[in-house]
């Protein structure tokens, strides 16, 4: 009876599971790895499934996955700038959009290369009309980005009535700013990804993030303005957080007072100790 269970133990603790799952679990860690680490992941998972078709089919799904919500960017063969990798320029699986030349980039998501360089197609872009105020929005961008983000990089898309002519209606352009940081050495790795909706009525003389336009020039400035200033909100409130972490947050992790509800005498805990150990020996010599 023994030796009938402890076969059944090992047979089901070294039950092999199946490719479908050998991938999913690849899959897995490959999109969970930390910032800037996903090549040195993917070596160990490579090892992990120890089998390359079992690997390129994890790194087939995970890499385009990986890499467009992590938004990195590649820089593009041509030596026209960098491909940034959101799903606002993602024209197919391995074809993004980059506004700022005009073009097209082909991307291996595995390598995470961009291989090829086009020229866009007119139903790819916005109309004249449209690109003037996308136009006046990235370069105002790109002057904040590179104050406030070192090896930044950013984008500004049309996301809504790209193919709008002339003034009398609504147009939305998405804005995307994408940073990240990876120092092995120094224990740390993060990014930082923000996107801005910003719906653009020239008409009403507005956009919905702040304030009253007059024509695209002011609209770049007002729109990146309003981005610096909610951005550095955020960031100011975040250091603050950091600087109260040890003198107050910590404090307020500990327990004021015990159970009893009495403060202990720390002064007087020697004494305390010493006394108990005195009536200890004691108790045992009269014994």
């Amino acid at each position: 009876m023994e030796d009938r269970i402890q076969g059944n133990l090992e047979e089901t603790e070294y039950e092999e599971l199946g490719d479908d799952q050998k991938v999913s679990i690849g899959k897995w860690f490959l999109l969970n790895a930390p910032p800037g680490q996903v090549l040195q992941v993917a070596k160990d998972v490579r090892e992990l499934l120890t089998d390359s078709q079992l690997y390129d089919r994890a790194a087939s799904e995970a890499f385009p996955e990986y890499n467009v919500r992590s938004m990195i960017s590649l820089e593009m063969p041509d030596g026209s700038g960098k491909v940034l990798l959101t799903k606002f320029g993602e024209l197919d699986r391995s074809h993004f959009l980059v506004p700022r030349t005009a073009s097209v980039a082909v991307v291996d998501h595995v390598k995470q290369m961009c291989t090829e360089v086009r020229p866009a197609d007119d139903e790819e872009l916005p109309s004249a009309y449209v690109e003037g105020f996308r136009f006046c929005v990235d370069v105002a961008l790109l002057k904040y980005v590179d104050e406030a983000f070192q090896g930044g990089e950013c984008s500004v898309y049309c996301t809504k009535g790209k193919d709008l002519e002339k003034s009398g209606g609504e147009f939305e352009v998405t804005v995307v700013i994408s940073n990240s940081s990876y120092s092995p050495k120094n224990f740390r790795g993060g990014c930082w990804q923000s996107v801005w909706g910003v719906l653009i009525n020239e008409e009403l003389h507005s956009a919905s993030l702040q304030g009253t336009i007059s024509d695209g020039k002011d609209a770049g400035t007002v729109i990146v303005n309003s981005i610096e200033h909610l951005e550095s909100v955020f960031l100011s409130n975040l250091e603050e957080q950091f600087a109260n972490l040890s003198d107050r947050t910590f404090k307020e992790l500990r327990r004021k007072l015990p159970v009893t509800r009495t403060l202990f005498a720390w002064d007087k805990a020697l004494q305390l100790s010493l006394t108990r150990e005195i009536t200890r020996e004691f108790s045992g010599n009269r014994r």
